[in-house]
């Protein structure tokens, strides 16, 4: 009975060594995952993260194939599992050290509430992707390999061959170093979802809400097209871009052109690779005849 108690009053805050424990809710057995689920799924993410990237989901291959093992001993249900599966099959792009963490903290929520989660789990990859990405690669794709690239190649241009091996070196650390973050998420994680307990919808709609703002952020600051067309009447000549579209909504074509490319992307018959291609001839037809403009 002591025993009980204890596991009853227990909150899980790391990853654990048995890979089971008791259910509270319904006195089942739910899969608790542990450190060597952690590495394998970081690894397994770091591995493929860029191998089997795409334009129409991008990342989310990449780490469905990570997450499989671990999300196959926590759903025992074939239907969950791959609803589940699907779920992490959307789109996702981050940079990997970062992603690492954002899908650690997925793994934590998954592991606690199960497939209810599934709408959090996907609200916060949308909500993090993108300001982690920001910070990842400034210190990742460009901190890093100037330092670390620009020591090892001076030596290599010297001919010492140290500057291979500090850069071989360096890169086997790093990849460590993400391995720890994929555990750091997953760690904090837990921590959030035990700090919101019943809470927890109001983080999905609040993370949802910024997810939709960093979308639509991305929209205006990434989506550019813009028209060349004036109206001209007699000695009057108006710019349809800067008098007329920009005065109603700042990037209004890039918003019309997004909403043009969900919408299409909704049917069966259109797939990324076609709207890339029509994309293009759009923008050379429009471009050729002076409708559309750099």
């Amino acid at each position: 009975m002591i025993l009980m108690s204890k596991m009853e009053n227990n909150t899980v805050n790391k990853a654990g060594s048995t890979g089971v424990e008791l259910n509270l809710n319904d006195g089942t057995q739910r899969y608790q995952v542990t450190k060597k689920d952690l590495k394998k799924t970081a690894d397994r993410y770091n591995f493929m993260a860029c191998n089997i990237f795409n334009y129409e989901s991008q990342m989310g291959p990449a780490v469905a194939w990570a997450m499989a093992p671990v999300l196959r001993k926590i759903y025992k249900k074939d239907e969950e599992y791959k609803e589940a599966l699907n779920n992490h099959f959307n789109y996702f792009n981050s940079t990997t050290v970062m992603s690492s963490m954002i899908l650690g903290a997925t793994l934590a929520i998954e592991e606690k509430d199960g497939i209810e989660a599934k709408e959090t789990v996907q609200s916060l990859k949308t909500s993090l992707m993108g300001p982690f990405a920001g910070v990842g690669d400034t210190l990742v794709w460009v901190l890093w390999p100037t330092i670390m690239g620009s020591i090892s190649g001076y030596m290599a241009q010297q001919g010492n061959p140290l500057g291979a091996i500090i850069w071989f070196i360096a890169n086997i650390i790093f990849w460590f170093v993400k391995r720890k973050m994929f555990e750091v998420g997953y760690t904090s994680g837990t921590k959030l979802i035990t700090n919101l307990g019943k809470s927890l919808t109001t983080f999905t709609e609040a993370a949802s809400i910024m997810g939709l703002s960093v979308v639509g952020a991305l929209i205006a600051s990434s989506v550019k097209m813009t028209t060349a067309l004036n109206f001209k009447v007699g000695e009057v000549s108006l710019a349809l871009q800067t008098d007329i579209l920009d005065r109603i909504m700042p990037s209004l074509l890039p918003v019309l052109l997004t909403a043009l490319v969900y919408k299409l992307l909704g049917n069966k018959k259109w797939t990324a690779t076609k709207l890339i291609l029509l994309i293009i001839v759009i923008a050379l037809v429009c471009s050729f005849f002076g409708i559309l403009t750099v």
